[in-house]
This record gives structure tokens, C-alpha cells and sequence, in this order.
């Protein structure tokens, strides 16, 4: 078993270097076909267009120094020293060359007739190649003519559209005379131009490149790699030929990626060699025959270099064939990155966790940049500019196509990557955006159908805004919903509390009239008139409530303002109120002001408001507890503070304890109309003032606050407010009548 697998390999080793052998062989056997595709180069009969756009340079420089050899109008030592060398200098020994005025005439006295007169010649001209430049008397270039019995037409004329640009763009020769009137004219013989070719540095590398980008000599050398390709491929999956097995041949993923680029780039190197074989500038290998020649020494360089290169590259694609055998354990045990995560989730040493730290740092930097580069870019708010996030864009876009620009060749292949990672961008952008847009369509489904209670959630990227918007909506909604049952649910109150505090009077003022007709005791008579007196008077007092709120609900109520005392007036009403108070059993401590506050006011109003509030603080007290009222003043306003222990537990709604026919005792124990509290509120807000109902415990707290509102001027102290529906909502009208200011404010409804 073990020698059927030693034969084994051994075939695999001898098939690999035969084909070795066929690649190499096949490129040297492959030089006569380069070499006709090359012959022109070769002969040196194609003036290559790079050589002659490379030598144009030169001959524009030369219309600036020959005609200012002859009319020296610029300095001769300055010329020498800024263009002494030049490449002029160094074309003009492998050419003729004259300046001619316009009558015909040679101006540089230094060439015979003969070679005047071939320079005249413009049809059948002996020369390989001629220019000549005309500039009339303003120094503008008028014509450009180019021909030479080596250049066809097409070549004819990139030369002249190139001697034209390069004649344009002259500007680092602007600083001599400029040519004038005159003809220059340039003629090179075959013998000269292919001298001058030859020794021209740049023309091999001419020939080199041409080689390097033959599409006949890059077919042969893709067709060996393939071949070698799938030999290495054969070998190596193949178990029973053991190939490629050796530790030569584990070397790391990346490094063969280096190796591979490095043969790539030696491409070059390579294509010179070819170049200088079949140009006769190594020892030859002839065609005769389509046979390479018997010159042992150049075979023997040949083959040596490319059975070198095609070497690197089958090893190369022996060490890759492991993907085909290792699968996912090779990008486990072959490539560098997968070994230095290894590494570095061992711990490493102290530089090893420095190189991790910072890589990691680094990579978490690129990381958070470009999630929230594309955070903002899914959060885009339209309603805000978006010029500074599309100008991001922009740059990023123009940095990526700089990179791959500085790629050269291989910026194709940037390129194609660029494209599929745009595309995995752009199709994860729109997905988000879809899946973004599907929730702001379902919340706002949701509220077609009523739904108002279920929370609108989720990160909806650049609808957010809009999101908002259907929060508040939603919200909107509810509340309107919650203030429309709760409407309806007042109403019902309403009637109910209305029909009881009405009915409790008439009910008894109907018994004791029944009672009164039939009784004849006169101190019985006397106790049910004083009876029906009493309540008589309830049931009036309550009508008349009744009517107060209803015109405060209304917002139809005369408003008399005047000054008024607010300090004075609270404490008249604590002393009509006084044997109220001591019958309740409370002590009142009053902290007020010692000084008048004056406040623009309606008396009866607040007077009002304080007697209820008073009158409510005595039915609802705990007696034998104090009560406190405090006054307090700043610059925009007044503050009355009334503070008390409750007799009953405060379990009521602050919010609605000041609405109508709401009492704080709801077992109704107490005499009252449910109103005082509603009548305090409306007269505090129709005086711009606010009432706040606030509970702790047992603790209830009053505030009433007036703001400090400036007087009328002394000629219009007749002031009138007609407050309507629309008081509430801030639809406000001035206007002036008869010397009198009235401010209303009207309702359609």
C-alpha cells in the first residue's frame, strides 16, 4: 500500500514538472509570433506616436531658441542658462532644421541649398518625418504641417492635433520673444529618426509596454496559468497522489496573496526580457524555420525565468487548492487574520494586548463613524436642511472614488467591489426605510379605526417627525374622548344633583304648607312659617346661585373693575363672618399684609368669591383646628393662601371639585348648593385670576392668585368687559367708541 502510494506520488511530481516544463517551453517556442506582432518595432520603421509626441515637446521649444537665434531679442547667456541641456539641445544633432521669413528666404545662414530645399519640399519630401510651424506677425500659430514618408495619415494627424496642443500650452517658454512672421521648419532622414529612436531611453520602453499589452502575448501567458491552474487543482484534490502535502506548501492565505501580486507585477520585468530577445539585444533565438535559435545561452536565460515565474505561480495555486480540501478549517488554519484573532483571545503578551487595544479601538472608531453616519442618514428630518448631510454623502462617495482611482489597473476591481458593497448598502437602507414606513402605516391604521390606547412604538428612522405628529393626534383624540365622557357623565350628575337640592326644599315646603292648613295651635302655625321661611329662603338662595353660575358658564357677565383693597376687603368680610366662624369653632389666623394692596378689580365679584370661600372652610373643617390665610404680594402678582383640616376624608378629584353642584361632603350632610366653589372659580378667571385646588392628607389648600393688571388711563374709567363663549379661547376685539375703550369678546355659536 504505502510503495502504491510513493508511485503515486512520484506520477503527480513528474505530471507537475512536465507541465512546468510545456508552459515555460511553450512561452520561448511562442517568441516568433511575438515577434511579427512586434516586426514594425523590430524593423524600426514604425515611428512610435508616444516617441514622436515625446519629441514634439522638443520641437515647440525649438521655435522659441531658433528664432531668437537669429533676431536676439532675448539675452543669449539667459537662454543658455534656463534652456542650455535641454531636450532640444539634444534633438537637434539627429535633424535638419531652418527658420524661413515669409518671402522664402533661409535665416540661419547654416545649411547648404540642398538641404534648404529639401526642408521646402512639402509633397515627396526625402525626409522620414517633417514638421513645419507658420506664425504670422502677432506670434499666433496659423499652421502646423506634418508628413515624412514613415508616417501614414492617422499618424499624421494625432502628431500635428498633439504639436497644436503642446504649441497652445507653451507658456514655460513665454518668457523669451515669441516667433513672428516666420516659418519653422524640421525635417528628420530615416538614417536620423531610427539614431535618434534607438538611442532614445523612452522608445524601448515604448516597445516594452506595447509588448506587455499584447493581446497575443498575454493570451498565451493566461492560457499556461490556466493550464497550471487546474494541474495544481488535479494534484492536489486527487488523494492518492499525497501532492502538495508538505510544509512548503502551508503557508498562510495572505502571503500567497502577496506572492501572487508580486509575480503579477513582475509582469514588467518579464515582458523586457521578451522584448530584448526578439530585438537582438540578448543573445538571439532565431525564427528561422519557426524553430528557436541553437544559441544556448539566451535559451537557457529564458527558460530559467519563466520556468521560475510559472513556478511561483503553480506553488501558489498548490497552496490555494487547499480551500477545495480543508473547506471551512482552511480560512481557520491558513490565513493570518484567523490566527491573530486566535492570538489576541489568548491574551498575548503586553504588546500583543496593546496591538489588540488599539485595533480594537480603531475599529470601534470606524465603526460608531459609520453607524452614525448612516443613523443620520435614516433619521433624515426633512423639515430641518438637508444640505449638510447630502454634502457628507457627496465627500465620502468622491473619497472612495479617489481610492480607487489611485488603484490604477486595479481600480476595476475596487470598483466592482465598491458597487457590491453600495448595493448591500443601498438595499439595507431601503429595507429599513420599508420596514419604517409599514409602522407609520399600521399607527396611523390604527387610529382610523379608533384605537387610542395602544402606545405608538418602534424607531421609525426619517418618519419620526411624522411620528410625533401622531402621537399628539392620538393623544389629541384621547383627551377629547375622555372630556366628551366626561361631559356626559357631569350632565348626569347635573340633573341628578339639581333634582335633589331642588326637591329637598320644595318637598318641604310643600309638607308644612299641608301641615299649615290643618293645624290649629298657633305656636305649631308660627314653628311652620318659620319653617317654610327658612326654607323659602334656601330655595332662593340656591335659584340664585344657580343663576350666578349659569351666567359665569355663559360668559355673559357685566364686569364692573374699579380699585379696590384686596386687603381691606378680605378682612371685611372675615368681620361680617366673624360669629360664623367662632360658631364653627375654628381658630382663623390671618397673616396679611399691613399695607393696602390695590388691585383693578370688581368688588362685588371678589367679595364674593372670598365670602364662599370662607362660608365653604366653615361647613368643612374639623372644628377646634386652625385655619391659616396668607396673603402674599410680588411684582406680577397677589397670592391668597387658605389652608384647613377636613372633617371628612378628602377622597374627591381637585380637578373636579370646583365644577357645579360638586360638594366635598358627598354624603350631603351639610346645607349647600354644591356652587360655591364653581362661583369662586368662574368670578377668580373672569377677573384674569386663577383658583387651584390642592389636597394632602386631611390638608385642603386654596390658592387664588390675581394678577397685577395696569389701570385705564383717568378719561376712560368707564370700562365695560363683556366676556362671551369665546373668552376662553383668546378671540379677543378691541375696538374704541365715543371716547370709551371696550374690550369684547364674541361668539358665533
Amino acid at each position: 500500500m504505502d510503495t502504491k502510494l510513493k508511485n503515486s506520488h512520484r506520477l503527480a511530481v513528474i505530471l507537475a514538472v512536465v507541465v512546468l516544463l510545456i508552459c515555460s517551453l511553450g512561452m520561448i517556442a511562442a517568441y516568433p509570433v511575438f515577434s511579427d506582432q512586434m516586426q514594425d518595432g523590430l524593423d524600426g520603421n514604425d515611428a512610435n506616436l508616444d516617441s514622436l509626441r515625446n519629441m514634439s515637446v522638443a520641437l515647440i521649444e525649438g521655435n522659441y531658441i531658433l528664432y531668437n537665434e537669429v533676431n536676439e531679442e532675448t539675452d543669449k547667456a539667459y537662454i543658455l542658462q534656463e534652456y542650455g541641456g535641454d531636450q532640444f539641445d539634444l534633438l537637434r544633432k539627429y535633424m535638419d532644421y531652418e527658420i524661413f521669413d515669409w518671402s522664402g528666404d533661409a535665416l540661419l545662414d547654416k545649411n547648404s541649398g540642398d538641404v534648404i530645399a529639401d526642408l521646402g519640399k512639402r509633397n515627396n519630401t526625402p525626409y522620414a518625418f517633417r514638421a513645419a510651424f507658420t506664425f504670422d506677425e502677432d506670434g499666433e500659430l496659423t499652421d502646423i504641417e506634418v508628413g515624412g514618408n514613415q508616417l501614414n495619415a492617422r499618424s499624421q494627424y494625432e502628431v500635428e492635433q498633439y504639436l497644436l496642443e503642446s504649441q497652445t500650452d507653451a507658456n514655460e517658454w513665454q518668457s523669451i520673444s515669441e516667433p513672428s512672421t516666420v516659418q519653422v521648419i524640421y525635417g528628420f532622414t530615416e538614417e536620423n529618426l531610427n539614431a535618434y529612436l534607438n538611442d532614445n531611453e523612452f522608445t524601448q520602453e515604448y516597445h516594452i509596454y506595447d509588448l506587455n499589452g499584447n493581446i497575443t502575448y498575454n493570451g498565451f501567458i493566461t492560457a499556461f496559468v490556466v493550464l497550471l491552474a487546474f494541474t495544481a487543482v488535479f494534484l492536489t484534490v486527487k488523494e492518492s497522489f499525497a501532492f502538495g502535502r508538505g510544509k512548503i506548501n502551508n503557508v498562510p492565505f495572505e502571503i500567497v496573496l502577496c506572492v501572487m501580486g508580486f509575480v503579477t507585477g513582475s509582469g514588467y520585468l518579464m515582458s523586457k526580457l521578451v522584448w530584448l530577445t526578439i530585438s537582438s539585444q540578448l543573445p538571439l533565438i532565431s525564427s528561422n524555420a519557426g524553430y528557436p535559435a541553437k544559441d544556448i545561452l539566451s535559451f537557457v536565460i529564458n527558460a530559467a525565468a519563466w520556468l521560475l515565474v510559472y513556478g511561483i505561480v503553480f506553488w501558489c495555486f498548490v497552496c490555494l487548492s487547499s480551500i477545495f480540501t480543508m473547506k471551512k478549517e482552511y480560512w481557520m488554519q491558513r490565513t493570518l487574520c484567523a490566527r491573530v484573532i486566535r492570538w489576541s483571545k489568548r491574551g498575548g503578551d503586553a504588546y500583543g494586548k496593546k496591538v489588540k487595544d488599539g485595533a480594537d479601538s480603531l475599529w470601534s472608531r470606524g465603526k460608531a463613524f459609520f453607524k452614525k453616519q448612516y443613523n443620520a442618514l435614516i433619521h433624515l428630518d426633512f423639515q430641518d436642511r438637508t444640505n449638510r448631510t447630502i454634502l457628507k454623502i457627496v465627500l465620502i462617495n468622491f473619497a472612495v472614488l479617489i481610492v480607487v482611482c489611485a488603484l490604477w489597473y486595479y481600480g476595476m476591481v475596487a470598483l466592482v467591489i465598491y458597487s457590491i458593497v453600495l448595493f448591500l448598502f443601498l438595499r439595507k437602507y431601503f429595507h429599513d426605510t420599508q420596514k419604517k414606513y409599514k409602522l407609520l402605516l399600521r399607527a396611523t391604521n390604527q387610529l382610523a379605526e379608533g384605537d387610542l390606547d395602544t402606545p405608538i412604538e418602534g424607531d421609525m428612522g426619517i418618519f419620526n417627525p411624522i411620528e410625533e405628529e401622531l402621537k399628539k393626534i392620538q393623544n389629541g383624540f384621547k383627551k377629547a374622548v375622555e372630556e366628551e365622557v366626561k361631559s356626559e357623565r357631569m350632565k348626569t350628575e347635573l340633573i341628578t344633583n339639581v333634582s335633589h337640592d331642588l326637591k329637598t326644599p320644595l318637598t318641604a315646603i310643600i309638607t308644612y304648607t299641608d301641615l299649615l292648613k290643618n293645624e290649629k295651635n298657633e305656636d305649631k302655625r308660627k314653628e311652620y312659617i318659620e319653617v317654610l321661611d327658612r326654607k323659602s329662603l334656601r330655595l332662593k338662595v340656591l335659584i340664585e346661585d344657580l343663576f350666578e353660575i349659569s351666567k359665569a358658564a355663559s360668559k355673559n357677565v357685566a364686569m364692573n373693575f374699579m380699585d379696590v383693597d384686596i386687603v381691606g376687603l378680605l378682612k371685611q368680610v372675615g368681620l361680617e363672618y366673624d360669629n360664623k366662624i367662632k360658631e364653627s369653632n375654628l381658630d382663623f389666623r390671618w397673616k396679611l399684609p399691613e399695607h393696602k394692596i390695590v388691585l383693578w378689580l370688581d368688588s362685588q365679584k371678589t367679595y364674593r368669591i372670598f365670602e364662599n370661600m370662607i362660608v365653604n372652610i366653615t361647613k368643612y373643617a374639623m372644628p377646634h383646628t386652625r385655619v391659616y390665610i396668607d396673603m402674599q404680594e410680588t411684582d406680577q402678582e397677589v397670592r391668597i393662601s387658605m389652608k384647613n383640616i377636613s372633617a371628612t376624608e378628602l377622597n374627591f378629584n381637585t380637578e373636579e371639585i370646583t365644577d357645579r353642584f360638586v360638594r366635598g361632603d358627598s354624603s350631603r350632610n351639610t346645607e349647600g348648593s354644591g356652587l360655591g366653589l364653581a362661583i369662586a372659580k368662574s368670578f377668580t378667571e373672569l377677573q384674569y385670576g386663577t383658583l387651584k385646588i390642592s389636597t394632602e392628607a386631611d390638608l385642603f389648600k386654596a390658592d387664588i392668585i390675581f394678577p397685577k393688571r395696569e389701570k385705564p388711563p383717568e378719561e376712560k374709567v368707564e370700562e365695560q368687559i363683556q366676556i362671551t363663549a369665546d373668552t376662553m379661547f383668546g378671540q379677543n376685539a378691541e375696538k374704541e367708541e365715543d371716547g370709551c375703550k371696550y374690550r369684547s369678546v364674541r361668539s358665533d355659536t
